[in-house]
């Protein structure tokens, strides 16, 4: 049976974009006969075991977190050879590498890179000096494609000019739909494990909890609505290094009752968390590459409040599917929420708006099917 190999730089911690990627990935390959080989930095927790348990597919750990390169390259070298994949695609690892040279060592006849990096807020895209185009030219010159995960990532991987420009893709991330469900029961569920009251509107942020995330930003915005509106609860989703200082920034304000923190959920979808939702937020300072949450939102048919930067504008029409704020403007943020907690009607109609714009453009069966025929299988 051939073998694709795909390496995953994250810890498999929940079910998320990346593992329901890893999913759709290995069912695309068993359709076609192949083997599919998941890699992650540490263990995976048992219900993303569950999750990514296929007839296909094993899963496996290549390093760690600690690991520096050196070691890394050797375990893939390892890997590649208990393995021998035909196919080694990266993702989550560094652009600059050796892990192509070291898989075409091993008679790896494809390897692939995938870039899922966000920019720090305001970056601007910029051709590379000269000597570091032309090293960037040797380190990655076994790779056969690189793939871009949103036209913004794109324009950024192209403008540095490390590669030919025919070496790069673009292909969006993907929702599961077939994972989506309308399930009243499991709102209800959501409300009450976090003892949310049932006449209070639910705004909601998934993210980790850093500052690049726009996270003191979206306490601000909830700060500022709840002087108009008290009848709302701000749900924040995730966690991080952050959160103890965040939720401290929450009781200054005087918000502490309005602020609902779950910590890390292991499944969104299974668990409600969009579900219960009536408005979701992704308030990024830094330039998203791509804005999977956002995506997930739309599929559940939920209007978004987000900012304009990185990729995200390429998820959202404005006025249509969502509204679009500049970075750290909370009173922007709090108005556009003010006017869609009025008006059920536009938040429905937004709603229906995102659902039918990610089936159209962010559908992880036909997104990943397209990668599949970039491989050539």
């Amino acid at each position: 049976m051939p073998t694709l190999v795909s390496v995953f730089g994250i810890e498999p911690r929940r079910i998320g974009g990346t593992e329901t990627f890893a999913r759709e990935l290995s069912l695309q390959l068993g359709e076609r006969g192949w083997k599919s080989v998941l890699l992650f930095l540490s263990e995976p927790t048992a219900e993303v075991r569950r999750f990514l348990d296929l007839p296909n597919t094993s899963l496996g750990i290549y390093a760690s977190a600690n690991d520096g390169s050196l070691k890394i390259g050797r375990n893939l070298a390892g890997i590649t050879r208990a393995h021998q994949p035909e196919i080694l695609h990266l993702h989550f690892t560094g652009f600059l590498n050796l892990y192509s040279w070291i898989a075409r060592a091993q008679s790896v006849k494809k390897v692939f890179f995938t870039d899922h990096h966000s920019r720090s807020a305001g970056y601007v895209p910029a051709r590379a000096p000269f000597w570091k185009r032309h090293a960037a030219r040797f380190i990655n010159g076994p790779l056969t494609k690189v793939i871009s995960v949103s036209n913004y990532g794109y324009e950024c991987m192209t403008a540095f000019d490390l590669l030919p420009r025919n070496r790069f893709k673009m292909i969006y991330n993907g929702v599961d739909l077939s994972r989506v469900k309308t399930d009243t029961q499991r709102a209800l569920d959501f409300r009450r494990r976090y003892a949310i009251p049932a006449g209070r509107a639910i705004v909601t942020q998934v993210s980790w909890m850093i500052p690049e995330k726009g996270i003191s930003d979206f306490l601000e915005t909830a700060r500022l609505v709840t002087t108009q509106n008290r009848n709302v609860q701000f749900v924040i989703v995730g966690d991080g290094a952050y959160r103890e200082q965040y939720m401290k920034d929450a009781e200054a304000m005087g918000i502490e009752d309005r602020v609902t923190w779950t910590g890390m959920v292991e499944d969104p979808f299974g668990e409600g968390v969009f579900a219960a939702a009536d408005i979701v937020c992704q308030l990024s300072r830094w330039e998203e590459v791509f804005g999977w949450m956002i995506a997930e939102a739309m599929a559940h048919g939920k209007p978004i409040v987000a900012t304009r930067v990185g990729g995200i504008p390429e998820l959202i029409s404005e006025g249509l599917s969502g509204f679009l704020v500049e970075r750290t403007d909370a009173a922007a943020a709090a108005k556009k929420l003010i006017r869609l907690l009025q008006d059920p009607g536009l938040r429905r109609a937004m709603g229906d708006a995102g659902r039918k714009l990610v089936a159209e453009r962010f559908n992880l069966k036909t997104n990943v099917a397209q990668l599949v025929k970039l491989y050539d299988i």
